[in-house]
Order: structure tokens, then C-alpha cells, then sequence
């Protein structure tokens, strides 16, 4: 069996980052798309946080990856309740209905 090196996981969370990206720029209409495409761009940092700090035996990278999915499981739950509540204020969770709210 092949050892898996700090390579794999660098090629994994690139992946993952332009999978993100990809999900951003290419669907722009549903904001769910956007907050999960936010959300694999997030994985693939923890994800190179937490190969780095296995490679140098330093458990920092690991502990910051800790308090990043905390942040990101608040930021998930409380983007997900907004996005709840303007639909049924509105009937619609197209961003481009989201900018009648300005002003």
C-alpha cells in the first residue's frame, strides 16, 4: 500500500477550492449553492492547516482548525436561518431578489 503524502492532501484541498470557487462564479442565482460553495473553500484551508500540521508535528494547525469549524458551523446555522426566514417573507431565495432589500 502507498503511504499517502502531504502531496494528496494538497491536491484534495485544491480541488475542493476550485470546486468552491467553480460554485460561486458559475451559480450566482441560489444562495444556498453560495453558502455551500463558501463552505468547501473553508474545508479545503482546515484541510491544508490540518496536513501542514501533521507534516511539522505541530498540533497549532490543528487546534486553529478546531475554532474554524466552530466559526463555520455558527456562520452555516445562522446563514441558514436567515435564508429561511426571508423565504417566507418573500417567497424566493434568488440573489437577485435579495437586492431589493437595499436602500
Amino acid at each position: 500500500m502507498l503511504p499517502v503524502s502531504i502531496g494528496h492532501y494538497l491536491v484534495v484541498a485544491g480541488l475542493l477550492l476550485v470546486l468552491g470557487v467553480f460554485g460561486i462564479f458559475l451559480n450566482r442565482k441560489n444562495v444556498i449553492i453560495i453558502l455551500m460553495s463558501i463552505e468547501l473553500i473553508l474545508l479545503a484551508a482546515n484541510l491544508n492547516l490540518v496536513a501542514f500540521s501533521g507534516l511539522l508535528q505541530d498540533l497549532v494547525g490543528q487546534v486553529f482548525v478546531m475554532f474554524t469549524l466552530t466559526v463555520a458551523a455558527a456562520e452555516a446555522a445562522i446563514g441558514l436561518a436567515i435564508v429561511v426566514v426571508y423565504f417566507r417573507n418573500r417567497g424566493s431565495i434568488q440573489v437577485e431578489d435579495v437586492n431589493l432589500m437595499k436602500g
